[in-house]
């Protein structure tokens, strides 16, 4: 019975680790052989992978404390080459965005796209979607597939 309970013991202890080193993971950690798109919320940063590789990156704005982005695992489910995103955000107010281009949704409402409205990239800014710059944007959605995973941490 001992040795069960130590073997219990040693085993949580492992997962407690595992599960710590992984809430704190960077984007250089990551390793893998298909298309993946990791964002880094503490970096304000955009990497593209493939086969294992960092292929492309770049400084993104994504949501404000009062507005996040959401963080997980999910896959691009839609693209739209263009869209017009309006809405309402208790930070910004009303906002009315036509032509807003390359836009790759992950989940719900939020989406990876092209922002020309500003050129703050590097600090948080929006209301919750991924924003990139421009010629990154329509790199990004020229070369991830629907169903690419995307890692927001």
């Amino acid at each position: 019975m001992r040795k069960l309970v130590y073997f219990c013991v040693l085993a949580s202890v492992a997962f407690v680790v595992l599960l710590s080193s992984a809430l704190s993971i960077s984007a250089q950690e990551i390793a893998t052989t298909e298309k993946l798109i990791t964002v880094d919320i503490g970096s304000q940063m955009l990497y593209a992978w493939e086969n294992g590789e960092i292929i492309n990156s770049t400084p993104v704005s994504t949501g404000l404390t009062q507005t996040p982005t959401v963080t997980g695992t999910f896959q691009t489910y839609a693209k739209l080459p263009v869209q017009r995103m309006r809405g309402y955000s208790l930070v910004n107010g009303y906002y009315d965005h036509p032509g807003v281009t390359d836009v790759m949704y992950f989940y719900q409402g939020y989406a990876i796209h092209g922002a020309y409205w500003h050129n703050n990239f590097g600090a948080r800014m929006s209301n919750g979607c991924v924003n990139v710059p421009l010629d990154f944007a329509d790199w990004l959605y020229n070369w991830a597939p629907v169903g690419t995973q995307v890692v927001i941490f």
